[in-house]
């Protein structure tokens, strides 16, 4: 690996190629923060992406990209006098300082939890108690993660159950007034009641260590497997899928997990 001085001049050699992009591509001098935003956005999912699927290759690429919106709002920010790639680096640098005191201070945490516990009294002394715990969960996040985050704050300052277990009454709970809703056919209360069992469920994960996030983008991708075999399949016996039979496609699909189940065995 490189060497703390290689990895600084690399750094440096990126805010280089930028600095003279800006001055001299017909495309970069013309860019916005608003303008930028889109791009910015999808390059986002396209390292969560890559994440995902543990692919190094294509992880160190999308880096790079999220690396080079940052570093380019930095630059419109030093073109405006607002700030710069420095005032970025030290303010992040200041704040990680004074939110870990178990480290750089006389705080003690030696669980995660103990850390966890700690971050959000910090974060709210920071705001000299003029915002609310939820206020920092930004508004354009997707609804699953938003729901995760929005507990996660409450936890932090003690509103959360005392015993994970009990969580699945209230899942129990919402899922009951969710099938009574679907019976009397009303899609307004049934819309507000599927919120409340997702948001439960979502709860229960949180409780229980696991990220929900991704265990449904994990499903997603399974689902994505399992439908391209049926649908492979079928264009190989020349019947398309429109003309299967629901048991014919089941068929497949069971093959299809039999299949994965057997790669899971051998590796």
């Amino acid at each position: 690996m490189h060497t703390r001085e290689e990895k600084l001049q690399a750094f440096g050699r990126l805010l280089d190629v930028l600095d003279r992009l800006r001055k001299e591509c017909p495309w970069d001098k013309k860019q916005t923060n608003e303008s930028l935003r889109p791009n910015t956005i999808e390059e986002t999912f396209e390292l969560c992406d890559a994440l995902m699927k543990d692919d190094k290759v294509n992880i160190c690429k999308e880096l790079g990209d999220v690396l080079m919106h940052v570093c380019f709002y930095a630059l419109i920010g030093n073109e405006t006098e607002d700030f710069d790639i420095a005032d970025v680096c030290n303010q992040q640098a200041d704040k990680l300082i004074f939110r870990h005191p178990h480290i750089y201070g006389e705080v003690k945490a030696d669980t995660e939890e103990q850390v966890l516990e700690n971050w959000e009294q910090i974060k709210l002394k920071e705001k000299d108690g003029n915002k609310s715990v939820l206020s920092g969960v930004p508004d354009a996040l997707p609804s699953l993660i938003k729901a995760y985050r929005i507990q996660d704050k409450a936890r932090n300052v003690g509103f959360d159950w005392q015993e994970r277990r009990d969580v699945w009454k209230k899942v129990r709970e919402e899922l009951d007034e969710l099938e009574t809703e679907l019976n009397k056919e009303d899609k307004e209360h049934s819309t507000a009641e599927l919120g409340d069992f997702i948001f439960s469920v979502i709860n229960a994960a949180r409780l229980y260590h696991l990220n929900p996030d991704n265990a449904l983008e994990h499903t997603n991708q399974k689902f994505i497997r399992r439908f391209n075999y049926v649908e492979q399949h079928s264009i190989k016996e020349g019947k398309p899928l429109t003309e299967m039979t629901l048991e014919e496609m089941d068929q497949l699909w069971d093959e299809a997990k039999q299949i994965e189940k057997q790669t899971e065995n051998e590796q």
